[in-house]
């Protein structure tokens, strides 16, 4: 390769830099703010966006005079969607947030109105929480369940509750609508949903949702124990945890936040 060959990294480098900031724009951008954006000269940023567009990873409107993202973009994203294994990918995130927490962590999806486990990492300790993988349980009363439903439009949320009801399984669980919206909108504002003693008496579960690149919750990450462990000096603790753990998840599927 001759002195002053352009570095084959380099230039892909550059060449993503430029579809990263593309996908980020709304509206497309000019040759200029392309350029400006990468850190690059006119001349280089347009050699490689029409090398791009070539390739259908970026289309340029003559009319306007912008550059945006291209349809192969789309097939190549596509591609990711459908290999994607999302219990998989949550895997060693949820082994980590254990080793954090000591507690043990689930993962679930909401399907035909209740909250279904995919995924468990088990605590150490002699005394913990189980879920069988399949299970099934009530959105408004679980963990899990709540963490889907505070990541839903209130629309969708309220469809859902008047489909399925608010069953009591303890004398802690909310039974009431009003009260479960205002549980639900605490849930949102700090990040994570708390089960209290809602579904098993004597059991504490910290959840967060982990969203689409819809901004749709995907699924939901949770941690669970016994009240004498998951303390109310320990919950907010334990919920900023989960909380970063579901938002290293949706990072690694692609998600993005409402």
């Amino acid at each position: 390769m001759p002195d002053n060959a352009p570095n084959p990294v380099q230039v892909l480098g550059r060449a993503v830099a430029i579809l990263n900031h593309l996908a980020q724009s709304d509206s497309g951008l000019s040759l200029t703010e392309v350029a400006k954006a990468v850190g690059l000269a006119g001349s280089t940023a347009h050699r490689l966006l029409t090398s791009l567009e070539a390739e259908r990873y970026v289309r340029f409107d003559a009319e306007t005079r912008l550059w945006s993202i291209g349809v192969q973009a789309f097939v190549a994203g596509a591609g990711f969607l459908k290999t994607r294994n999302v219990v998989q990918m949550a895997r060693p995130h949820m082994r980590t947030l254990m080793e954090r927490s000591g507690e043990t962590v689930n993962l679930a999806i909401e399907e035909a109105g209740a909250a279904v486990y995919l995924g468990q990492v088990e605590c150490r300790e002699m005394m913990r929480s189980f879920a069988r993988l399949g299970a099934r349980v009530p959105l408004h009363s679980s963990g899990v369940g709540k963490a889907l439903l505070s990541g839903l439009a209130d629309a969708d949320r309220d469809r859902l509750l008047a489909r399925t009801g608010l069953p009591g399984a303890t004398p802690r669980t909310i039974t009431d609508l009003a009260a479960l919206r205002a549980d639900l909108e605490a849930a949102r504002a700090r990040g994570y949903a708390v089960d209290d003693e809602e579904h098993a008496v004597g059991l504490r579960c910290v959840a967060a949702p982990v969203f689409n690149e819809h901004g749709d919750p995907a699924c939901a990450v949770s941690l669970s124990g016994p009240k004498a462990r998951i303390t109310d000096e320990r919950m907010a603790v334990l919920g900023g945890m989960v909380a970063e753990t579901a938002a290293r998840i949706m990072a690694e599927i692609g998600g993005r936040g409402p």
